[in-house]
């Protein structure tokens, strides 16, 4: 970011306490942090309430992750035009107001545009807490202040999914983002009062921007998404409006990345894949988002359509998760410095390949504790995966481009996040098709199994008297075939961990603690 250039400045201290500017800065952050979690064990209800199917209503989680990447690549020119504090307070108030236009959305449209909005006001909030932070505490104070930063980016998706099915369950999942409008007023309330720019902020000038590479981007990345979310509905490149889309899509990517790698000052300086290790590190963590959020958006409509799990319930069945992962970090974070990454990294993948294919070894008859300790397994083995790839990422880098992959890092583990779980959610419900007509072949009245089920059922093979007891048959039919698509998606994420372990021994050693800057963003 622009304010990278803070430091070369003579020492500042704010007027107010730098605690106090840390839960100022936290609060709104906490809360963008919060909702990328949050809404995930309401998408049933939300599909329920505006009449989409499941795998629409995901559309819910990928907007807000498409417009909070593509924002966040702008976001060191955003900082600088408008002046930090002024952009800190816009994307505050446009993420409240967003919030409370999601509460309000009537059909399915009007909440993907909010969610669109709610992505542009998240997306600067992240670094611009960061940086803030780093400038109010002394040098000596900054290990403290990223330790207290790093715990609420960790803590908030923990809580997410428990705090968002109580709220469901007890009140409505329009509360989900109507939660956010008491904590961002207060934070930006407070932002006002101790929040300030340093005297060096005002003389900067700001930074060119790339508006053309941008609009690439945006135009390339927000097209994709649109494939990937419809695809499926619109009978993939069977669809005219798909196969147009597709080309302009590749057409944009394909432009701005010539036009990136040619432009004096690029908006994403994508030379830096050229980086072993960055370019390997990079693809590693887009891989691992894909894996997590696909697992985190796909688990909840499992447990709630087919085991019938409350909100609250599939919530708390995610928790472990994060319960995983919290503890790795502690642990991965006093052996990092003693053991070879890659080794770590590579046991990290094979570990949450391994525990992720134990989910696909579900049934019907399951207790939470099935679900729980996988999970609780697989979130530690996170822990000896982000930890040891941040630090490779820039291990071979210069320092002052470590900024500069910082923001090129974040953008992709969004993108690699909001692709998989399109991606994921597309292959569980062609899945489920192929499965229903497999299933279906066998129901017959030819076939002695259907026979003795209907008979225990009450009913007949011929005749309007066998109808209902059919019907029962045929929701059975339903719902193996569900069931067999969510393992079957399972075990592709799980084979997708495996395949990318040998990228783990692709990096080389650099120096050590490079990667303060892209760990926390």
């Amino acid at each position: 970011m622009a304010d990278a250039a803070a430091p070369a400045h003579a020492p500042w201290k704010p007027r107010f306490s730098p605690w106090l500017i840390t839960i100022s800065v936290m609060l709104a952050t906490s809360m963008e942090v919060l909702d990328t979690s949050i809404a995930n064990v309401a998408l049933p209800h939300i599909a329920g309430s505006l009449s989409v199917s499941p795998d629409e209503a995901t559309w819910v989680l990928t907007s807000y992750l498409v417009s909070n990447a593509i924002i966040l690549s702008a976001s060191a020119w955003l900082s600088s035009w408008f002046g930090r504090k002024r952009y800190l307070a816009f994307s505050v108030a446009l993420f409240v107001v967003a919030s409370a236009l999601c509460g309000m959305a009537q059909t399915l449209p009007q909440l993907i545009v909010a969610r669109v909005l709610q992505g542009i006001g998240g997306g600067g909030l992240q670094p611009l807490a960061q940086a803030i932070m780093l400038e109010c505490f002394p040098p000596e104070e900054r290990g403290v202040a990223m330790a207290a930063y790093g715990m609420g980016i960790v803590v908030m998706p923990i809580i997410g999914p428990t705090l968002g099915g109580w709220i469901t369950d007890n009140f409505s999942w329009r509360w989900v983002f109507y939660i956010n409008l008491p904590i961002g007023i207060a934070g930006l309330l407070m932002q006002e009062v101790f929040v300030e720019d340093p005297p060096w902020i005002a003389k900067m000038k700001a930074l060119t921007i790339d508006y053309l590479g941008f609009g690439l981007m945006a135009i390339g990345v927000g097209l994709l998404q649109l494939i990937l979310d419809k695809g499926q509905e619109a009978d993939w490149f069977g669809s005219t409006w798909i196969c147009w889309s597709a080309a302009i899509s590749l057409a944009a990517l394909a432009g701005f990345v010539l036009w990136e790698l040619r432009h004096e000052h690029p908006i994403l300086n994508l030379r830096l894949l050229k980086n072993r290790n960055f370019g390997t590190a990079t693809f590693l963590m887009a891989s691992l988002g894909a894996v997590l959020y696909g697992s985190t958006a796909l688990l909840p409509i499992f447990m709630q359509t087919l085991l019938g799990y409350t909100a609250l319930q599939s919530g708390l069945a995610m928790t472990p998760r994060g319960v995983g992962s919290f503890f790795s970090m502690l642990v991965v974070g006093r052996i990092v410095k003693k053991v070879d990454n890659r080794g770590l990294m590579l046991g990290g993948f094979l570990g949450l390949g391994a525990f992720t294919w134990l989910l696909s070894l579900l049934s019907m008859d399951i207790t939470p504790a099935n679900i729980a300790w996988p999970l609780v397994a697989s979130g530690f083995c996170m822990g000896f995966i982000f930890v040891p790839l941040t630090t490779l990422s820039v291990a071979t880098l210069r320092q002052d481009q470590i900024q500069q992959a910082s923001g090129l890092y974040s953008l992709l583990r969004n993108l690699g996040a909001s692709v998989g779980i399109s991606m994921i959610i597309a292959m569980q419900t062609r899945d489920a098709q192929v499965h229903q007509a497999m299933l279906v072949s066998h129901v017959t009245p030819y076939d002695y199994s259907l026979h003795a089920a209907l008979q225990s059922l009450g009913g007949a093979v011929h005749g309007l008297a066998g109808l209902p007891a059919a019907g029962m048959i045929y929701m059975q039919v339903l719902r193996q075939a569900a069931l067999l698509s969510y393992l079957d998606a399972f075990r592709w994420m799980a084979v997708a961990c495996v395949l990318v372990c040998p990228l783990a021994l692709v990096f080389v050693k650099g120096r050590p603690g490079a990667a303060a800057h892209v760990a926390l963003e």
